[in-house]
């Protein structure tokens, strides 16, 4: 492994490592859009015992996370420390993705103890991949503006597979199904699990890793995690990835129900014969809204690296968390004839979210220079790691969250008419509950201090310590 204080990153190594992010979000998005609304209505699990599986796999997830980091951390091989966990988890992870959207007939528990396995597992395969992966991004280059571009292009290709998967992974199962609704979900997993193997493959054989811990550095968890959580930076920003997961989870878990049951309802289906009504009508179906939300991330991600250099890493973040989520909140307000408007308020919160998106990571890479910087000590795998488990937490709160509302708000799956409290309970989700969290990230981020100049100071001292160092 290379150790050069190379800092630019090239075209090909950047498109390289993007697509791992898009071989991740085939499973990261079909789990967190799709998995609650495939086990209620598809495969026939209730919404509290789907929401509970959803909350002990991400609880699971977690507690491997930083068992992944510390491991990742000391491994030595000619490709590196985390590139081969990419290389060697891509079969395992694809396998499972397809168990997991598999549905064998075995009565009610078998299918709640069958679907908890199988999420579980997948799960575990998923971080033995993404969380080498993630920290990978960190030792191709020590120079922080190269991240913010390298998780830009991450970030796109991501978005990208978020696109495909939201977009067209109902139209996917439809056609594959043909009448089986089962069946064309799991045919469809086939797809992009075989797509995954590709894109893995691709990431490694385009990647470099290029930082190392000092030299000197002797093997110590205790001193590891000693040094992570005496890090200031990173628990700042372990806390925003709960919070903020917690809300992605619980709007994606719920988007699916807010068009079936709300939006595509009677008085929508009532709507005249005018043009205008027909494209109203088209835009009630979750898959166009998925992909226009999508494309509005993917159109504003470029505009996180320059308005970090201009305005600093904490200050876009902040600010994006302020106005994204008086946004989603105000997704809440429309009827569910005023199409439009959900969707214009969708779009200028996700544009408004989106240059945050790739900061994050950028900032956990800087933490963990922070670290090195300060304490003598570097643990990019359990940096990463431990950041993951945070936004993990979130994520499994954030999901079981949506699964407990909708069982205690009297959601009945498959109903032509819901409650009015299920209604609300939806509306909820979508809106007013993430909204407030994503706002709540900006207080949190008012305490952490590493500025351009700081990073800049890092930057220059560690690249004239590593040098001395060969």
């Amino acid at each position: 492994m290379s150790n050069t204080n190379t800092s630019k990153l090239s075209f090909k190594e950047k498109v390289g490592y993007s697509l791992g992010d898009t071989a991740s979000h085939f499973v990261w998005d079909m789990v967190g859009f799709w998995l609650l609304f495939f086990y209620t209505d598809i495969y026939g699990i209730s919404a509290a015992a789907a929401g509970t599986i959803m909350m002990i796999a991400r609880f699971w997830d977690m507690a491997i996370d930083p068992i992944i980091g510390v491991i990742s951390d000391r491994t030595n091989t000619k490709w590196g420390k985390f590139r081969p966990y990419i290389l060697f988890g891509a079969i395992p992870y694809a396998i499972l993705a397809v168990l997991t959207f598999t549905t064998p007939n075995f009565g009610e528990w078998g299918k709640i103890i069958y679907a908890g396995a199988t999420y579980v597992l997948l799960m575990t395969a998923y971080a033995f991949v993404n969380l080498p992966y993630s920290a990978l991004g960190a030792v191709m280059t020590p120079d922080t503006n190269e991240r913010a571009g390298l998780n830009t292009y991450r970030f796109i290709a991501g978005f990208a597979g978020q696109f495909i998967v939201t977009g067209f992974a109902l139209t996917l199962a439809e056609f594959f199904g043909k009448g089986d609704k089962a069946q064309g979900f799991q045919y469809t997993l086939w797809l992009f699990a075989a797509l995954s193997l590709v894109f893995f493959f691709i990431t490694f054989k385009t990647t470099k890793e290029r930082v190392q811990p000092p030299k000197e550095q002797k093997n110590s968890i205790k001193e590891d995690l000693k040094s992570l959580f005496g890090n200031q930076a990173w628990v700042i920003l372990a806390i925003v990835g709960i919070v903020s997961f917690v809300m992605f989870a619980m709007q994606n878990a719920a988007v699916a129900y807010y068009f079936k049951y709300y939006l595509n309802s009677e008085n929508v289906a009532l709507l005249g014969d005018s043009w205008l009504d027909k494209i109203r009508l088209y835009l009630t179906n979750v898959q166009p809204f998925n992909v226009i939300g999508t494309i509005a991330l993917i159109a504003a991600l470029p505009l996180s690296k320059p308005l970090a250099k201009k305005f600093g890493n904490r200050n876009v973040f902040i600010g994006s968390s302020i106005i994204s989520g008086i946004f989603f909140m105000m997704i809440y307000l429309p009827g569910n004839k005023d199409i439009f408007s959900i969707y214009l308020y969708n779009i200028i919160a996700k544009m408004a979210y989106a240059p945050a998106v790739p900061l994050l990571w950028t900032m956990i890479a800087d933490a963990a220079d922070y670290g090195e910087w300060k304490k003598g000590r570097r643990a990019t795998g359990l940096a990463f790691s431990a950041s993951v488990f945070a936004q993990k937490a979130g994520w499994g709160i954030g999901a079981a969250i949506a699964g407990w509302v909708l069982a205690v708000s009297h959601f009945v799956a498959n109903a032509e008419v819901q409650f009015d409290s299920a209604i609300t309970g939806i509306k909820l989700l979508v809106s007013i509950i993430p909204g407030i969290l994503y706002m709540s990230c900006a207080l949190f981020m008012i305490f952490y201090k590493l500025d351009s100049k700081t990073t800049d100071l890092m930057k220059q001292e560690l690249e004239a310590k590593r040098a001395a160092e060969k």
